[in-house]
């Protein structure tokens, strides 16, 4: 699946520059300031885990420059570098399925959400973003912050949901 995905963007969107970022072992920032952080996420299955040295592989093969930052998620090594880039007025497609990048978002940064196998890449640019979150990219974040996000195990403001926060 992440070779395809890399193939297909190479092949479409033709990239003047590609960075990839992993995860680090260990804790990061987060768990140190709130132990329940991500306390309910399931394992990543083994089939993934004895997949993570052949892509690494892979993206060695390419000589795409790897970022794993200790004590960061590779979501924060994105960010930092997509507000890196848009400052420097570059435009930046991050490619993730995670909403919490969605706060990113601006004339200058967009996102290629992954989905499976042969289906187009979903485009996300600030349009998109209120369609699907219902509110702003610079918003996203109090967003998530007050209706919770189970996926990281953060509970939000009781009473909140996503109406209410929106």
């Amino acid at each position: 699946g992440f070779t395809s995905t890399l193939f297909r963007l190479l092949e479409t969107e033709t990239p003047d520059h590609l960075a990839i970022a992993f995860d680090p072992p260990g804790p990061t920032f987060r768990h140190e300031r709130y132990d329940e952080y991500k306390a309910t996420r399931e394992k990543m299955p083994p089939e993934m885990v004895d997949s993570l040295p052949g892509i690494r592989e892979t993206v060695e093969a390419f000589n795409i420059p790897i970022y794993e930052v200790p004590g960061f998620e590779a979501d924060d090594v994105l960010g930092t570098l997509a507000r890196r880039a848009e400052e420097r007025d570059i435009e930046t497609w991050l490619v993730t399925g995670d909403k919490d990048l969605m706060q990113l978002v601006s004339d200058k940064v967009r996102i290629y959400n992954i989905l499976k196998a042969g289906v187009d890449l979903e485009k996300y640019g600030p349009e998109e973003v209120v369609g699907k979150m219902g509110v702003q990219p610079d918003q996203v974040i109090d967003y998530l912050g007050l209706c919770g996000d189970t996926s990281d195990n953060i509970p939000g403001v009781p009473g909140i949901g996503p109406k209410t926060a929106q």
